[in-house]
C-alpha cells in the first residue's frame, strides 16, 4: 500500500471533541500547508465558556465512571486497546498529522506511531505497579502515604510533534487515573482530534478525553486559569511557559510541567569515532528541519578534528531534498509557517552581520513550500544570536576548544540546558563530563531519544521544570497525601 496521498483528498472539518461529541465551530485561524503554503482549513478559537464546559465535562467525568477508582488492572486493559487501535489506524493518523505539520507521512508511520503506541502501554502498566506506602512510625500509630490522581489536568502541546506530543501528556495522566482537557496547537489539531476520538472507541469513558482547540492567548489561558484544573503539563517555548507561568500566579497555585526550549551543545572530543559522530550530529539537526527542543544545534569540537568533522557534515546536508509531506519518499522536512522560515533567516542574516562565516546553506531552498536549506556557521562565539537564541531551524553552530575546560565552558548556555551530546572513546572524560554538563538529558556516543521510555526528559535553567516520559511523567499526574492513624 502507498502512503503518498492528496491532501485536497482528506475531510479537514473544524471541531473541537468535548464529552465524546464534536463541536462544530468557524475555523476563525487560517491554516497553511507548509509543504506547498497552500490556506487549507481553518481553525476555531475556543472561549472561556466552552473551556469551562470541556472542565466541568471532565470533572464531572472522573468521578461518575469512577476512572480513578476502578481496579487499576481495567485501566489498564482499555489503554492497550487504545495503542492497538492507534496502530491500526496509523495511515488515517499519520495523513491528518502529515497535510498539517512538518512530518512526513512515511517517518509517521515508520517512527512515530509506533511509539505513540508503546509509550502508552509504557505509561498504562504503572496504573497497578505504583501506589500507597506503609512507612515507619512509633509502634502505638500506623503510618501511610497515599496516592491519589489530581482530578482534571490541563495540557497544551507544540505544532513540532503533535501526536508525540499528545501521547505524552495523555499517557501518563490516564494511566494515573485523571481526566484531560488537551489543546494541540492551532497549526497543527487534526491529528489529536483523531487519536481522541480513537481513544473513546477504545473503551475509555467518553468525557476523560476532551479537546479543545484555539490559540494560547485565548483558550490556552482559560485552561491553564481555570479553577478546576489542577495540574498544567506544557511542551512549547521558554517563552510560552513563562506566560502560563504568569497566568496561574494570577488566577492561584497548582503544579505544573513544563517542557520548553533548548540550545543543545554537542561535544566531540579528537578521540571521537568521526564518522559515528558526524551522522548523529547531522541526523540531530537535519531530522524534523532542526524543529525539535533537543535539537543539536552548537556543535563543540576538537580543534584539531574540526575541518574533518565539518566535512562529514557537510556532505549529509548536501544529499537533504525538499518535498511534500504527503510524498512518501520526502525525508526532509519543512518548516511550520512562513514567519517563522523569516525568523530563521534572520537569525542567519544577523549572525553573518556579527562575523558568521557560512559554510553551508544559509538561504531558503526554490520551493514553493517553506523549505529552508541546512546551514552550517563557523566564527561564531556565545555573543551572536545563532548561539545565543533557539532558532528552532536546520541550522548548526561550530565553535573549537583546545581542552576539556573550555569545551564545557562553551558548553553551558545561560539561558538553555535541555539536552546536551558527548562524543569520546574515553569512559572515565565521558563519566566526568557528564557529571559537570547543566542538561536534563545527555547523550554519549548518539544524539537523540530512544524507545526506551523508562528515561524520563526535562530541563535544567529556562528549559523546563518536572519531567515528561519514565515513571517520573507517571507519578507527577498524581498527588499524595499522609495518613497517620493511632492505635
Amino acid at each position: 500500500m502507498t502512503l503518498s496521498f492528496d491532501p485536497d483528498s482528506l475531510d479537514l472539518s473544524a471541531y473541537h471533541y468535548v464529552g465524546g461529541e464534536r463541536i462544530v465551530a468557524n475555523g476563525e485561524l487560517e491554516l497553511r500547508r507548509p509543504s506547498d503554503g497552500k490556506a487549507y482549513a481553518g481553525c476555531p478559537v475556543a472561549d472561556v465558556s466552552l473551556v469551562d464546559r470541556a472542565v466541568a465535562v471532565a470533572k464531572d467525568a472522573q468521578r461518575s465512571t469512577g476512572w480513578a477508582d476502578v481496579r487499576p488492572r481495567e485501566r489498564v486493559k482499555v489503554l492497550h486497546a487504545w495503542a492497538d487501535l492507534i496502530e491500526k489506524e496509523a495511515v488515517a493518523l499519520a495523513r491528518l498529522e502529515a497535510v498539517a505539520s512538518t512530518r512526513p507521512v512515511a517517518q509517521l508511520v515508520a517512527l512515530d506511531i509506533p511509539v505513540i503506541a508503546e509509550q502508552i502501554r509504557f505509561f498504562a502498566e504503572f496504573a497497578d505497579k505504583e501506589g500507597s506506602d506503609v512507612v515507619p512510625t512509633g509502634s502505638d500509630s500506623f503510618g501511610m502515604t497515599v496516592s491519589e490522581p489530581y482530578g482534571v489536568v490541563g495540557a497544551i502541546t507544540a505544532w513540532n510533534v503533535p501526536l508525540s506530543l499528545a501521547a505524552w501528556k495523555l499517557g501518563p495522566a490516564l494511566a494515573a487515573g485523571n481526566a484531560v482537557v488537551l489543546k494541540p496547537s492551532e497549526m497543527t489539531p487534526f491529528s489529536t482530534l483523531h487519536m481522541a476520538e480513537l481513544a473513546v472507541r477504545a473503551g475509555i469513558p467518553a468525557g476523560l478525553v476532551n479537546i479543545v482547540l484555539g490559540d494560547g492567548p485565548t483558550t490556552g489561558a482559560a485552561i491553564t486559569g481555570h479553577p478546576d484544573v489542577a495540574k498544567i503539563s506544557f511542551t512549547g517555548s521558554t517563552r510560552a511557559g513563562s506566560a502560563i507561568m504568569e497566568n496561574i500566579a494570577r488566577t492561584g497555585t497548582k503544579p505544573m510541567t513544563l517542557e520548553l526550549g533548548g540550545k543543545s551543545p554537542q561535544i566531540v572530543f579528537a578521540d571521537a569515532d568521526i564518522p559515528r559522530a558526524a551522522a548523529a550530529i547531522a541526523t540531530s539537526i537535519l531530522a524534523n528541519a532542526g524543529q525539535a527542543c533537543v535539537a543539536g544545534s552548537r556543535l563543540i569540537v576538537a580543534r584539531e578534528i574540526a575541518d574533518q568533522l565539518t566535512s562529514a557534515i557537510i556532505a549529509q546536508m548536501q544529499s537533504v531534498r525538499a518535498g511534500y509531506t504527503w510524498d512518501e519518499t520526502s525525508t526532509y522536512s519543512p518548516i511550520i509557517s512562513a514567519p517563522q522560515m523569516e525568523r530563521i533567516a534572520g537569525i542567519v542574516t544577523a549572525a553573518r552581520t556579527a562575523g558568521a562565516e557560512c559554510l553551508f546553506g544559509g538561504e531558503p531552498i526554490a520551493h514553493e513550500g517553506y523549505f529552508y536549506s541546512p546551514t552550517l556557521l563557523s566564527g561564531v562565539d556565545e555573543t551572536s544570536p545563532a548561539v545565543r537564541e533557539e532558532i528552532f531551524g536546520p541550522v548548526l553552530t561550530v565553535q573549537c576548544f583546545d581542552d576539556e575546560a573550555e569545551a564545557i565552558a562553551l558548553a553551558d548556555h545561560p539561558t538553555y540546558g535541555l539536552a546536551a551530546g558527548v562524543f569520546t572513546r574515553d569512559l572515565s572524560r565521558a563519566l566526568r563530563v557528564t557529571r559537570t554538563l547543566q542538561a536534563g538529558t545527555i547523550w554519549v556516543n548518539r544524539y537523540g531519544r530512544s524507545r526506551d521510555h523508562i528515561l524520563p526528559t526535562g530541563g535544567y535553567k529556562q528549559s523546563g521544570m518536572g519531567k515528561d516520559l519514565g515513571r517520573d511523567a507517571y507519578l507527577a499526574n498524581r498527588k499524595t497525601k499522609s495518613v497517620l492513624i493511632g492505635l
